[in-house]
């Protein structure tokens, strides 16, 4: 349906995009907000860098990786030892709060609004800044939540007490072997609720957020909708931007706008509909904050 290459939205000043989509937001019946990783970074949720070095200097001195998702790769000799990083990894960026208030001040921007949220993020930033789970569908899992590894049931179980002993009794990058997680359905050993291959658990609140989100684009999709697309890279671009460009290309009073840095492009078939900014996601949201 589009062309194969988006194009980069070169036209208007970046106090134009802002005008622009803050008319856009206001005058929108619902807004559907997709966010990715990038929402995250700008949030201060970096994976490397001073973050990094500060949790994980141990580790990176150890075993050479300089950065949080490459640690996340790597192949521990032990299970004592992939929990020593993993409940760290967990712990900073599930249940430690993001350094910027970012997630609250989008929330202030769509609160009134008739919102839904769909994310590919699994920080649990949305529901910490108190977006109504109502409204919101986490499509690739929650670092706050283990799943068996097999799976031998679509159930997710909640991790905080377990991290956190974790983390308190780690000791030279290792954790007690009485720690490990095992399922309490069958015994086999407990892994992150992250899709990562055909074993993710689904569980029940995953296809009640799925069916409130297919509910939300059908009783909408033909009304003045603003898909505001925050963060969103290429990973898994089928999950939130190819089908916010093609329900834009079908709603000739949608619009689609994107932020992103480096990355704020969309396809020549939606680019009259399109809002395209390539900044900071903080500054935008601020921006269009004191717009009003």
């Amino acid at each position: 349906m589009f062309s194969k290459i988006p194009i980069t939205k070169s036209t208007g000043t970046y106090s134009d995009n802002i005008r622009r989509l803050r008319e856009a937001l206001d005058a929108a019946d619902a807004v559907l907000v997709g966010a990715g990783a990038g929402l995250s970074t700008s949030a201060g949720f970096t994976y490397s860098g001073e973050r990094f070095q500060r949790y994980f200097s141990d580790f990176a001195e150890k075993y050479g990786f300089l950065d949080m998702y490459s640690g996340g790769f790597y192949p521990f000799s032990s299970p004592e030892e992939f929990w020593a990083y993993w409940s760290r990894y967990i712990f900073i960026n599930r249940y430690m709060d993001a350094p910027k208030p970012v997630y609250d001040e989008l929330l202030t921007l769509v609160r009134e609004k008739d919102y839904f949220v769909i994310t590919t993020n699994v920080d649990h930033c949305f529901q910490k800044a108190g977006v109504d789970k109502k409204r919101l569908f986490y499509t690739q899992g929650d670092y706050g939540l283990f799943q068996c590894s097999k799976p031998c049931r679509q159930k997710t179980f909640d991790n905080e007490k377990a991290i956190r002993q974790m983390i308190e009794q780690q000791k030279d990058m290792r954790i007690p072997s009485e720690l490990l997680p095992v399922c309490p359905v069958c015994g086999a050993p407990m892994t992150m609720n992250l899709r990562s291959d055909n074993r993710f658990a689904e569980d029940k609140g995953w296809h009640e957020a799925a069916g409130r989100y297919e509910n939300f684009l059908r009783t909408r999709k033909n009304g003045r909708i603003l898909f505001l697309e925050l963060g969103v890279g290429y990973n898994t671009p089928v999950i939130i931007k190819y089908p916010f460009w093609q329900m834009t290309a079908q709603n000739k009073a949608a619009t689609y706008a994107c932020v992103n840095v480096g990355e704020a492009v969309c396809p020549a078939e939606i680019e009259k509909q399109s809002i395209c900014i390539d900044a900071n996601i903080e500054n935008v949201l601020c921006a269009l904050t004191n717009s009003r």
